[in-house]
């Protein structure tokens, strides 16, 4: 009987900035996929709510990248500019686009969301260099 080689999560090389960046962005899934879900089962399913659902499994998609060893570099290098990005559409719809009051309602969700993801800008820069 032939054996498989199966190459597991990969941990041992993952220090203290991998671990903060890990648990960043495991933060902003969790809410993003939560409050993609909770548009969902309110509003019906819409594009908002959708790409709440993607842009969690996004930052899921890339711990597991992470965590299995896989061009961590590239996990990186392409971290950097979606979680900017997120950061940026929050900006524009929740203040440019959004609501003319300032500051706006953030809520608690979307203050620890974006807590979490300028950590997670700077763990990766840091990783990165």
């Amino acid at each position: 009987m032939a054996t498989s080689e199966t190459q597991g999560f990969s941990t041992e090389s993952l220090r203290g900035p991998h671990w903060v960046g890990i648990l960043a962005a495991l933060v902003s899934a969790v809410i993003h996929v939560l409050l993609g879900v909770r548009m969902s089962i309110s509003m019906s399913p819409s594009a908002m709510s959708i790409s709440f659902i993607l842009a969690g499994l996004g930052f899921l998609g890339g711990i597991v990248l992470v965590v299995l060893d896989r061009r961590r570099r590239a996990v990186y290098a392409a971290g950097i500019p979606f979680t900017l990005l997120q950061i940026v559409l929050w900006y524009y719809l929740n203040f440019a686009a959004g609501p003319k009051s300032f500051p706006a309602d953030i809520g608690t969700l979307g203050a620890v969301d974006k807590v979490a993801q300028v950590v997670l800008v700077a763990v990766l820069v840091v990783l990165l260099r």
